[in-house]
């Protein structure tokens, strides 16, 4: 989970959440920079009702970019990056034509921005930029001849076809995610003054003059096209000014900007006045592309039953297009749900028959305000989850999503979201991401994650019981209010599937044992009470009460709660379906715990009556009586921490069907001192049954812990500590003359197998009759260890798709009023641009691996169950 590109490792913000990595069920993700690299390239771009970008044929016919076909030679600019490439020639000639539209909608791209120039160490032109759409724009109206050059808190300054011009700067009217444009008002060196505006052409429309209404509906035609190919899609256009009419409108914002009553409202207002009428120029068209491993990653996630939502702020068709590019959109899928009513009624109209169509007209929906208000409802619907067949997908757009999260419709958005496979929410705020993530939190029961990049997914990540920050390229905002972080989305494969199901393992591992060992180890007083009349005396010495807990059973069940592993990472990544018994929680649960209650009944019956009963009337090899409360006490206590410390072995992976067969004869013959050898024998050797990961820790911890268990005893008992205190120590010479007994040790031996055969026995019988798919995968890897030495792990494949993610917003101010200020107008050191990533390669084999290996995995694993991948 090392990042090598950026030296960015993962990081563990938490550590109270680990257990819930293995039980996640919803994965809320952004698109921009957590699916896609967030690296923008200008591809396509629509200039008055002309399309540039595309390869045409000798007969005029459009024909896909090769590279048999020659890129555009930018050779006589000299501020050029070699990792540009356009194909289309049109441009450039339409460029030195001296086409009016295209050299203003190339200016507009060189002045409408916020973007930094400085010189490096070489003389270099390098930008800084906040967004990376800006920056792909900019670099783009450099390649054409248009340079941005420098800029003061006055003035932007540009080279025009090798010309040098300076543009007063008059207003700056700044970005944020209510009006998803942003726009510049300069004048030029002829003194005109002109309003240059670029946004989503959902907005920007709306403000286009009636003479533009023919290139609206030729340019909409193009944008649908672009988005259609998963391009991100931007709306340019301008106005020229009055400049009477802008002194009267510049001098009522300076009024606002001085105010202090409703100053943003006004501002705004005088922005929407002054934003009409535009004049349209076209739209531009940026590719993003796909994150290496992330076509994998969501496939291994649905294989492991996890629902992934996709929260964009993307078009309608791009976001389709997203779903596709990542494989949660499919052909095969059984139908496609869109969502796209502007009213409330619209809405719950298309919620009904999006439901008809899922569940059919059997079931009535005319009460879906109450679904999820009770239980008895929710154990309802979860069954008619399990019932629906076949793949479904639910696509909705922001102004939808708005009145579907209202009161009384919103439990039919969630009943409907929940039973499809994919859902991809597009054109949502920040604040509808985190509605959402409430939403599904609050009445699914489920363990949700979310994972972003930028300043607009902070809502949603920590709305979730999980956060992931992707330290990209929107700064660390996500990262710092995150739970866990990394740089790649295909490393989530890994946290989820082999990190969190390791620790939901080992979680309710240590929890079993936690109960076990308590109820063996108290229950034995409650027994002792009916010998001794109820008087409260303890079976134990006191110190063995005392360093119990503390010393003779922390280590090993520590070391097994941290390194403790049923199978190896790789074939948790191998066979996804491992993952499911977290979502479920079958490992710990009331049935288990009453498990554990009763297996810890029975230990404790076993650790006191057998030691009692082969006492109750014996004589030492010397001929005396032995059957004194100490010695009784101390072997129970030895077989308890031996039987306990071997527990965690029984479920080891080397534990095969012989070796359990063998366990008895690896077991050593290890009334108060009788009882306590009983009690820690028996502890020690449960808890290695249950170790299923050895390593060099867990051997010190185990082993050490019996040797520090008699080493403590014998020091315990001796002359010379008695000596010293001899009110505390009152057993002196107890240990040795126990210990020296043979039938003590035989007592020791019986009480420890005893205890610990039923468990070997059932967990034999359960493996081999009714094997789990870990059980089953345990033994595949057993086998392979076997035939051949461990193969080196295989490379991640790449591929590329043809689909591609549309236009987002960034949901955040932008940096107008900083550049007006001045403030970061200073020197800075020059930094050198990295080129543009590689374009991942096709393959597909990895998909068609997993799949077919899973499904030949399961299918002979379990017959009884139907499993669709």
């Amino acid at each position: 989970m090392y990042y090598s590109g950026k030296a960015t490792p993962a990081e563990a913000r938490t550590t109270t959440l680990n257990e819930e990595l293995g039980q996640i069920e919803y994965v809320f993700s952004d698109k921009t920079g957590t699916l896609t690299q967030n690296i923008m390239t200008f591809k396509k771009c629509s200039i008055n009702g002309r399309i540039y970008g595309e390869v045409h044929d000798d007969l005029g016919q459009k024909t896909n970019i090769t590279k048999k076909k020659e890129p555009v030679t930018f050779s006589v600019n000299l501020q050029v990056d070699r990792t540009f490439q356009f194909s289309d020639h049109r441009l450039m000639e339409s460029i030195k034509l001296g086409d009016p539209q295209v050299h203003e909608f190339l200016r507009l791209l060189a002045l409408c921005h916020t973007v930094m120039s400085e010189e490096n160490s070489a003389g270099e032109l390098i930008y800084q930029v906040q967004s990376p759409d800006e920056g792909a724009l900019v670099t783009a109206a450099r390649h054409f001849g248009f340079i941005f050059k420098s800029r003061t808190p006055e003035t932007i300054t540009i080279e025009e076809l090798g010309t040098l011009v300076t543009y007063q700067l008059l207003a700056f009217l700044d970005f944020n995610n209510i009006r998803k444009r942003m726009s510049v008002i300069v004048r030029n060196p002829e003194g005109q003054i002109k309003l240059y505006a670029k946004g989503a052409d959902t907005i920007l429309f709306e403000k286009l003059h009636p003479s533009s209404e023919d290139l609206l509906t030729l340019t909409s035609d193009h944008i649908s096209e672009f988005a259609g190919e998963g391009l991100r899609t931007l709306a340019i256009a301008y106005r020229d000014l009055d400049d009477k009419y802008f002194k009267e409108w510049h001098k009522m914002l300076e009024d606002a900007n001085a105010t202090t009553d409703e100053r943003d409202e006004r501002i705004a207002g005088l922005y929407e006045e002054i934003e009409r009428d535009l004049m349209l120029l076209g739209a531009t068209a940026v590719e993003d592309k796909l994150q290496e491993g992330v076509i994998e990653t969501v496939t291994s996630l649905s294989l492991a039953n996890i629902k992934i939502w996709v929260l964009t702020g993307d078009k309608q068709e791009t976001a389709i297009n997203i779903g596709y590019a990542c494989n949660m959109l499919t052909d095969d899928m059984n139908d496609v749900f869109i969502i796209a009513g502007n009213t409330a009624v619209e809405v719950r109209e298309e919620l009904r028959k999006a439901k008809e169509n899922l569940f059919g007209q059997n079931r009535s929906f005319s009460n879906g305000h109450a679904v999820f208000e009770k239980k008895q409802q929710l154990e309802l619907d979860s069954v008619v989850e399990e019932t629906v067949t076949g793949d479904y997908a639910l696509i909705i757009n922001g102004h939808s999503l708005a009145h579907a999260l209202e009161s009384d419709i919103k439990n039919d958005l969630l009943e409907l979201a929940c039973m499809c496979k994919t859902v991809v929410c597009c054109r949502v705020t920040p604040l509808q991401k985190a509605q959402v993530v409430e939403l599904v939190k609050k009445h699914r029961n489920a363990v949700t994650l979310a994972i972003g990049d930028g300043a607009n997914d902070v809502s949603m990540i920590k709305s979730a019981h999980i956060g992931i920050g992707i330290s990209g390229q929107e700064g660390l905002q996500a990262v710092l209010a995150s739970d866990y972080s990394f740089a790649q989305f295909r490393y989530l494969q890994r946290l989820l599937l082999v990190h969190g199901r390791w620790s939901y393992f080992r979680m309710c591992k240590f929890l079993c044992y936690f109960f076990y060992k308590n109820f063996a180890f108290t229950l034995v007083h409650f027994w002792f009470g009916f010998f001794c009349g109820f008087s409260a005396q303890t079976v134990y010495d006191q110190w063995f009460i005392t360093l119990f807990n503390i010393v003779y059973t922390s280590l090993p069940v520590l070391a097994m709660g941290i390194f403790d592993q049923d199978l190896n990472d790789q074939n948790s990544m191998d066979f996804p379906q491992l993952y499911e018994p977290g979502q479920l929680n079958l490992l710990f649960n009331k049935h288990k715990f009453f498990i554990c209650m009763a297996h810890g009944i029975y230990t404790s019956l076993a650790l006191f009556f057998i030691p009692y009963g082969a006492f109750y009337d014996v004589v030492g090899e010397d001929g005396q009586h032995i059957a004194d409360y100490q010695s009784f006490a101390v072997t129970m206590a030895t077989s308890l921490v031996i039987v306990v410390s071997v527990q965690e072995w029984t479920e080891t992976v080397d534990l095969g069907e012989s070796s359990q067969r063998d366990m008895l004869f690896l077991l050593h013959p290890v009334r108060e001192h009788l009882i306590s050898h009983d009690l820690l024998l028996v502890m020690l050797i449960l808890i290695a049954l249950d170790t299923s990961y050895w390593t060099v820790i867990n051997h010190v911890f185990i082993w050490g812990s019996i040797a520090t268990y008699f080493s403590i005893l014998f020091t315990m008992h001796s002359n010379g500590i008695f000596g010293i205190f001899p009110n505390q120590f009152p057993f002196v010479g107890n240990a040795r003359h126990s210990l020296t007994q043979s039938c003590v040790w035989l007592v020791i031996l019986l009480t420890t197998v005893a205890s610990v055969m039923p468990v070997v026995a059932f967990r034999f019988l359960k493996v081999d009759l009714f094997p789990t798919l870990s059980d089953q995968v345990r033994q595949r890897q057993k086998a392979q260890r076997k035939a051949r030495p461990p193969r080196s792990r295989r490379s991640q494949t790449r591929r590329s798709s043809s689909r591609r993610s549309g236009y987002a917003f960034a949901h955040q101010e932008g940096y107008g009023e900083l550049i007006t200020s001045g403030k970061n107008m200073r020197a800075k050191n020059p930094t050198p641009t990295s080129g543009l990533e590689k374009t991942l390669h096709n393959s597909t084999s990895w998909i068609e691996n997993l799949c077919k290996k899973t499904t030949d995995t399961v299918s002979s694993f379990s017959q009884d169950k139907t499993v669709k991948l």
